[in-house]
């Protein structure tokens, strides 16, 4: 492990996983991991009132993590960086896969 890369891309990760730590975003990813989600759906999947959702959704848009594409009155929620689509996965196999 080279120590001084790490050292140069810290605050990234860093920023990163504070993004993630919240459970409420970690939730709304977790949802987009098979497929992108509308408001609708990911509010079944997240029960949260639409105003924390929407916040919570801004917060993962303003980081990078997701991008929202609009179909008629619909908004649809995907991963915009495939490595947090990676990560969230490696989560899943980590904490949530029992052998």
């Amino acid at each position: 492990m080279d120590l001084d890369q790490i050292k140069d891309n810290a605050s990234e990760a860093e920023s990163f996983l504070k993004m993630i730590a919240n459970k409420n975003r970690l939730m709304i990813l977790c949802s987009l991991v098979d497929k992108e989600c509308s408001v609708n759906e990911l509010n079944l999947s997240v029960p949260l009132t639409q105003s924390a959702l929407s916040q919570h959704s801004a917060a993962l848009r303003k980081a990078g993590m997701v991008s929202t594409r609009r179909q008629a009155q619909s908004i649809f929620y995907t991963f915009s960086d495939v490595r947090v689509k990676q990560i969230i996965e490696k989560m899943y196999e980590l904490f949530c896969v029992t052998e």
